[in-house]
């Protein structure tokens, strides 16, 4: 239960960062120029790429965590 909150509140922090520099540099909006722009508000594109910049982050933990998690000890036959 641990290991699970310490990889989503990382992911949570890794998310924060990555929308923060992402869209200070992408403006939604311009992205598709001709395209329609009330398909989706800039508040809808802000939210979907914060979950998955959070979503991805929290792969990323997870695959960390399973590989460093220690194998069991093999059982020894008594003789």
């Amino acid at each position: 239960m641990r290991r699970m909150a310490v990889v989503l509140w990382s992911s949570f922090l890794v998310a924060i960062v990555a929308e923060g520099v992402v869209f200070s540099m992408l403006d939604p909006m311009a992205v598709f120029p001709g395209e329609r722009h009330d398909a989706l508000p800039p508040l809808a594109v802000y939210t979907l790429g914060f979950f998955l910049f959070w979503f991805f982050g929290t792969l990323a933990g997870l695959l960390s965590s399973y590989l460093l998690a220690q194998p069991a000890a093999p059982k020894r036959m008594p003789h």
